[in-house]
């Protein structure tokens, strides 16, 4: 086992230290769309990225859909339009809507205190030790990131799994519910409502929210909610180790080429940090997804549909004390004003190996861009460094060829 993992790392080391000399594309295009393809093909050689996939749909037709680099470089095998790449945060997009269905649907509260919610006073095994501010934090708290965590003063407990799973006395690697146990015994970091800190340990309590509410595990609650009835199919939540690869899924190049401490076997060598040095079965409701660009874009544009309108406001409206500024974080999705009446959502996503981003604009444009890496030049993320370009691209293409129904995607 331990020079299996020795040569995998040696692997894919060698993968993103010598990416291919040329970008392969796959995929339908025109000579109308040429904007996109040349920004894929020119971005991919700039940042050194291995593969890339990208997407582009409106009301309710996919405009746009190809692959570019590779999934597996070392296998030669290409990018298709419909490989599945992990979308890391994208993931928490799909959560708040799942969460926001049950608000609209009557049978969860905004307001709602998690702790009575998921029951958490069976959970404790030291009263004496419980921060009781726990029991003020609301469900609508925890979607706009001010549950009262703030991984920039502590720590993201998420990236815990094995010393979380030691305090619990259970095999490595924690899952949700053995972090929150040890996140029962430790100080919030700030009082519940009262600022904004992005925070992945929030989302895996929404994950628990959703599995409390609808009695299913979470992936099922959320695939038979938002997933199946937009026609994202193919949209799974991954597996952290290389054998639980998904059919059609990518291979994730750590541009850093870091490794790390095994989550499953601490005392072992050490891997590639995509392969094992986080757990991201545990991540679930926050960064777990694996999902397709073209998928992705099914679900932004039918958010409107899988939501009535009053939810859609709640979702996308500024928190209280925000005050005048242009952008906001609403209920999992970011948000920027579009001139006097529109508005842009959108979600980055990053991980070791991965970078992502899905947007809804104003105009009724959407779109997701995969990468199987996570830098470009000077250590920016692929999705930060690509975000504008996609808008200008998107606005450079002068005659949208006739798309296809999204729903007749496979």
């Amino acid at each position: 086992m331990k020079k299996i993992v020795l040569l995998l790392a040696l692997a894919l080391t060698c993968a993103a230290q010598h990416p291919p000399s040329h970008t392969v594309a796959s995929g339908p295009t025109s000579p109308e769309l040429a904007p996109l393809d040349t920004l894929m093909v020119r971005f991919l050689r700039e940042h050194g990225a291995p593969g890339a996939a990208l997407a582009v749909a409106r009301n309710g037709q996919l405009l746009y859909a190809r692959g570019f680099g590779y999934a597996d470089p070392e296998a030669g095998e290409p990018v298709e339009p419909t490989s599945l790449f992990r979308i890391a945060s994208v993931s928490k997009p799909l959560t708040a809507v799942a969460v926001m269905q049950l608000v609209e649907a009557g049978r969860l509260s905004l307001e709602a205190k998690v702790y009575e919610l998921l029951e958490l006073q069976r959970r404790e095994t030291d009263a004496a030790a419980l921060d009781p501010r726990w029991r003020q934090v609301t469900v609508h708290q925890l979607l706009q990131h001010r549950g009262g965590w703030d991984r920039g003063v502590s720590f993201d407990p998420m990236f815990r799994a094995v010393p979380f799973a030691r305090r619990r006395e259970v095999p490595p690697p924690a899952g949700p519910w053995q972090i929150i146990d040890c996140m029962l015994e430790t100080p919030l970091d700030f009082d519940p409502g009262t600022h904004y800190a992005y925070s992945n340990f929030g989302y895996c309590l929404l994950g628990r929210v959703v599995e409390a509410v609808t009695g299913l595990d979470y992936e099922t609650a959320v695939r038979e909610a938002v997933l199946l009835p937009c026609g994202a199919r193919s949209t799974r939540v991954g597996a952290t180790l290389p054998e639980g690869r998904l059919p059609g899924e990518v291979r994730y190049f750590d541009s850093k080429r870091g490794t790390g401490t095994n989550v499953f076997a601490p005392e072992a060598a050490k891997v590639p940090r995509p392969y094992g040095a986080w757990h991201l079965e545990a991540m679930d409701a926050h960064g777990g997804w694996v999902a397709s660009a073209v998928d992705l874009v099914r679900f932004a544009d039918a958010v409107p549909a899988l939501l009535g309108e009053d939810g859609l406001e709640t979702m996308f409206a500024p928190p209280a004390s925000h005050g005048e500024g242009p952008v906001w974080y609403g209920c999992g999705w970011s948000v920027r004003r579009a001139g006097r009446s529109g508005r842009n959502t959108w979600h980055t996503g990053l991980l070791s190996g991965t970078s992502t981003l899905l947007v809804r604009r104003h105009d009724g444009f959407s779109w997701a861009v995969l990468f199987n890496s996570q830098h470009g030049r000077d250590a920016k993320t692929l999705a930060g460094l690509i975000d504008g370009q996609v808008h200008r691209a998107v606005d450079r293409v002068q005659s949208w060829p006739q798309g296809t129904p999204l729903q007749e995607q496979d």
